[in-house]
Formats: structure tokens, C-alpha cells, sequence
């Protein structure tokens, strides 16, 4: 039986809520029996792994579940029409007209990229705007445009009256958001909804992001109090950010109590080992004479832009990567962090050799394994791309839908090992799926069967298979939950202690750099301003910037 605090005023009250799929023996329940409450004025977190029940949980109210699915139980909300805790209405039996009349009204939600979730052909003004005359339509739209202007001053964004006519592709990932959370409190709602609000952006954005959501609660008190439910893998952010946490696990709230007692006093077993799922260093000690395998010196990359008016443009360039120079050894690790923006992508994507194609203008040298990488011939480096790999960030985007997991990682076999057999490449393939510990069962099956975490092993044993000497890893775990992006990274580290790799790892996630790295690369506007060893680096920071950085991954 599980305990929890009971809500004074609750606001939103889950009622033995039921949402499953299928029928008969095939029925399975993505929300089995869920019983919460969210109080007027609180932050609750609902926080589980991928396909817990979270997302699904958070648009039930809203009525925004997928046609397939089957919805039971109650959800009871007090509007704002109800004086009382006692008086409310259940959501799911109101018909769907009446849900539309308190969708941002009075329940408002923030999605997790905000990219998808914006129009890409209106301004970010306008669509503010038609959130504020949808719900609010007796007042001008010149009243209009002064809401949506102020709402964007109110979220932090600067020069507001200018960003109104914006595209979302105009703004940074942390503005657009801004944009979302505007957009959500046009009609000043009673709770607020955010599925994994900070998922794609730095710890420093993460910051501001939180302390905005923080500080508009606050000033929502006159107005009796904006509750939060916010949806997230985050732990370190909701340490810090909410009241009281519900842990949900294949669909069941395991645990449910104030923050403090849940990080500090975890009862449930899956609970503990959410709780304890920080990353662990465990690297092996570089050798004394390691080689170096992958250098830069003074590398740098600008695109050209246009400024000026139509008839008078003046050439220009604007660098993204200034004068970079590091040197990565045989089984060591090289993290590179900073802001959005400060070029660490563009850093992954110059040493790769992936930048020939665009517009941009790479200088300086790269040197992979004694080769100078920008003057060989196109079919010198193929042939070495094979020494050279890469992990992206999301697997599921990296991995073809169309082909099973056999093709998918025996394709750099057959660019560059055409002549070994059929019976050798299996061979090949299922000794590379158990190192990463995928069973033999999936040779057949496609991306889309299996989980985050299994896709990113596909993604590894499909680079290890050529046996590359180098791997840059792009944000490797940045999309996984915490106890998947565990088991990744003890892998990544055993895989590179069993080979001998060197990692050049991308990451935001100061956690990852730690238990990863040996030394780490701080970039800001493309430049570094700092690099050395990873523990003196965190322990004793020179600059403001590192400072700051560090600082905000240790808050969130």
C-alpha cells in the first residue's frame, strides 16, 4: 500500500486512473490504477523511465491521449468556477467541447521541443497572439500584440517588441521555449503542464528556465496560484525544483512523497535505484608514451553571410570555431562542453571531416593517425573512415527505419570489407551485438522495436564493428533515462579499457563529462577558454564562464 501526503486544496485529482491498449489477452496498461493528487499552488514532478506512463499521465487531463486509447476511472478538477475543494468535475466524462473551453484556459501545456510544437511559417508574435484572442476574443488586436509582447518580456526574452516578429528557426532552443511558456500562460492558467520542458537545453538554460518557471508561479499568488506538474528524467532538476515527487515504473506509482524524503529516504526498490543513478567514473589510467590519434591545431569554421540591404550586400563571415587546438591519446577521453551555440556540434563535425559539403569555411590542420585530414583526397579518406567513427544523439534519427538491425550494423562491412563472406559478416555481427549485450533474436527486427537504450547499442556495435581506433561521441546519452544513460556509459568506459579507444565525447551534461573524461575542452562563442584535467578543472575553475557553467549543472 502506498503512502503519500494528502493535498490540503487539490486541484487536479487522479482517480484510480486507468489508460491502456488493445483487448482481451493483448490489453496492456501504459497507466494501471493511478491515484494523485496536485495541490493549488504546488509543484509536483512525475519522473520514471521511458514508457512508465508519464507523458500519457499528463495529457489525459487535456483529453489529448491517442484515438487507440482506453481511458478509465475519474479526473476530477476544481475550476474556476468552484469555491470549494468539494465542488468539481471529471474531465473524462465531459464531452469534448467542454474540454476545449478549459484547454489553456485553465489547464495549459508546455511540450518538450518546442520546434515541433511551433508553427515554422508564423512568427512566434502571431501564434501568442492567437492563443490570447482564442481564449480572450472581446478585446482588439492591438491589445492583443501588447499581451503577446509583454508575455515575452515577462519570460526573460530580450527585446521583445523586435523577437515578436520572429520565426521559431530565428530564436535559440532556450528563447523558443520561452516563446512555449509564454504562449502557455496567455490566459493565466490555474496548472500548468511541462513534459520534459528542458530536455534539449544547457545546464545554464536549464537554470533559467527553472527560476522563470519559479518565478511566475510566484507572481500568479494573486491570482490564487498556478500549480505545476512538471514531467521529467531529470532528478537533479527536480531536486530542486518541486515539492512533492511521484514515481511512476511500467505504468504504477511506486512512491509518492515530498522531495526531501524521496532523494533522502527512498522506500521502493526501483525508486532507490532511480535515485542512485548518477553516472560513475571509472577510467582507466592513461599509458605513459600513448600515441596521439587525433589532433587539431588552430582549427577553425565560419559561413559566409550576406549583410545590408536587397540591392547592397556586403560579404562577410561569421565564425562559429576559433583557433581550437587539442591532442587526443590512445584510451583517453577528451569532454567538450559550453553553452548552445558555442560550437561544440561544429567542433564534433569539423574533426569527422562532415562540414566539405556546406557552405562553411574550415582553416587550420586536423590530424588523424599522422594524416593530415583536410588534404587527403576524397578516396584517402574514405578508406579511413573506418578508424574513425561517430554516435550521435538520438538513435532513433541516426538509425535507418527502413533496414533490421543485421543490415544496419554489417553496412560498413560491405564499404569497406566487400569480400569477406556472408557466414563471416554474420559471424561479425553477432560477436559485436553480444559485446554490446543485444541478443542474437535481433538480427531480424527493426529500429522501432526496440527501447532508447537498446537503439544507442545498436548505434555503438554499428561504429565498433569496423574496429575504429577513434570515436566521437555527439550528446551519446543526452536522450536516455538516467538508468539507461548508466548502463551506456559503464559500457562506452569498458568497451574503451577492452579496445584502447579515444573518445573526443560532446556533452552539456557535466555529470557525463565527470565520470567520462580525463581532460576537458570549456568552448564559449567557439573559442576555449579553458582545457585541462577534468577533476582539477570542476575542483578549481579559473574562469567566470567555467565557473558559472558549473554551477548551474550543479543546481539543476
Amino acid at each position: 500500500m502506498i503512502s503519500f501526503p494528502k493535498v490540503i486544496q487539490p486541484l487536479l485529482r487522479f482517480d484510480d486512473l486507468c489508460i491502456s491498449f488493445g483487448s482481451g489477452r493483448r490489453e496492456k496498461f501504459a497507466v494501471n490504477h493511478l491515484n494523485l493528487d496536485i495541490g493549488v499552488g504546488e509543484r509536483v514532478a512525475l519522473v520514471g523511465e521511458s514508457g512508465s506512463g508519464k507523458t500519457l499521465t499528463a495529457l489525459s487531463p487535456l483529453r489529448l491521449e491517442p484515438e487507440s486509447a482506453k481511458v478509465s476511472g475519474r479526473i476530477l478538477w476544481r475550476g474556476k468556477d468552484s469555491k470549494t475543494p468539494e465542488v468539481s468535475v471529471d474531465l473524462l466524462a465531459l464531452p469534448i467541447q467542454e474540454i476545449r473551453q478549459i484547454r489553456g484556459r485553465e489547464i495549459a501545456m508546455v511540450f518538450q521541443e518546442p520546434m515541433t510544437a511551433l508553427n515554422p511559417l508564423f512568427t512566434v508574435g502571431n501564434q501568442i497572439v492567437e492563443a490570447v484572442r482564442v481564449y480572450q476574443p472581446l478585446i482588439s488586436k492591438a491589445e492583443c500584440v501588447s499581451v503577446a509582447i509583454e508575455l515575452l518580456k515577462k519570460t526573460g526574452i530580450p527585446q521583445a517588441d523586435k523577437r515578436f516578429y520572429s520565426y521559431p528557426h530565428q530564436l535559440s532552443g532556450g528563447q523558443r521555449q520561452r516563446a512555449m511558456i509564454a504562449m502557455a500562460l496567455a490566459c493565466k492558467p490555474r496548472l500548468l503542464i511541462a513534459d520534459e520542458p528542458t530536455t534539449a537545453l544547457d545546464v545554464s538554460l536549464r537554470l533559467q528556465i527553472l527560476e522563470l518557471l519559479k518565478d511566475l508561479q510566484e507572481e500568479s499568488k494573486n491570482d490564487g496560484g498556478m500549480a505545476i506538474l512538471l514531467i521529467t528524467h531529470d532528478l537533479n532538476l527536480v531536486k530542486h525544483f518541486a515539492h512533492r515527487v511521484a514515481v511512476l515504473n511500467q505504468g504504477s506509482l511506486m512512491e509518492c512523497g515530498a522531495t526531501q524524503q524521496i532523494f533522502n529516504h527512498p522506500e521502493n526498490a526501483y525508486t532507490q535505484a532511480l535515485v542512485n543513478s548518477e553516472p560513475v567514473r571509472n577510467l582507466a589510467p592513461l599509458m605513459p608514451l600513448a600515441p596521439v590519434l587525433l589532433s587539431a591545431e588552430s582549427l577553425s569554421v565560419a559561413y559566409p553571410s550576406n549583410e545590408g540591404t536587397a540591392w547592397f550586400k556586403k560579404s562577410s563571415s561569421h565564425e562559429v570555431l576559433r583557433k581550437v587546438s587539442f591532442a587526443l591519446k590512445q584510451g583517453q577521453t577528451i569532454g567538450v562542453i559550453g553553452e548552445s551555440g558555442s560550437g561544440k556540434t561544429t567542433l564534433g563535425m569539423a574533426v569527422l571531416g562532415l562540414l566539405g559539403d556546406s557552405a562553411a569555411l574550415v582553416t587550420g590542420v586536423v590530424d588523424v593517425l599522422g594524416a593530415d585530414w583536410q588534404k587527403l583526397k576524397p578516396i584517402e579518406r574514405r578508406n579511413m573512415r573506418s578508424s574513425l567513427q561517430v554516435i550521435f544523439q538520438d538513435p532513433f534519427g541516426s538509425l535507418s527505419p527502413r533496414m533490421t538491425v543485421m543490415q544496419i550494423v554489417s553496412e560498413g562491412l560491405d564499404i569497406h570489407c566487400p569480400k569477406i563472406s556472408m557466414a563471416e559478416r554474420e559471424v561479425r555481427v553477432l560477436d559485436i551485438l553480444r559485446e554490446v549485450g543485444i541478443d542474437r533474436s535481433a538480427l531480424t527486427r527493426y529500429p522501432h522495436e526496440f527501447s532508447g537504450g537498446q537503439r544507442q547499442r545498436i548505434a555503438i556495435a554499428r561504429a565498433l564493428i569496423l574496429k575504429p581506433q577513434i570515436l566521437v561521441l555527439d550528446e551519446p546519452t543526452s536522450a536516455l533515462d538516467v538508468t539507461i544513460q548508466k548502463q551506456v556509459l559503464a559500457l562506452l568506459a569498458e568497451l574503451q579499457k577492452k579496445y584502447n579507444l579515444a573518445y573526443l565525447m560532446i556533452s552539456h551534461d557535466l555529470a557525463v563529462i565527470r565520470a567520462m573524461s580525463h581532460e576537458v575542452i570549456v568552448l564559449k562563442e567557439g573559442r576555449v577558454v579553458e582545457f585541462g584535467d577534468t577533476e582539477t578543472l570542476i575542483k578549481h575553475p579559473r574562469q567566470s564562464y567555467t565557473k558559472e557553467l558549473f554551477m548551474a549543472a550543479e543546481l539543476t
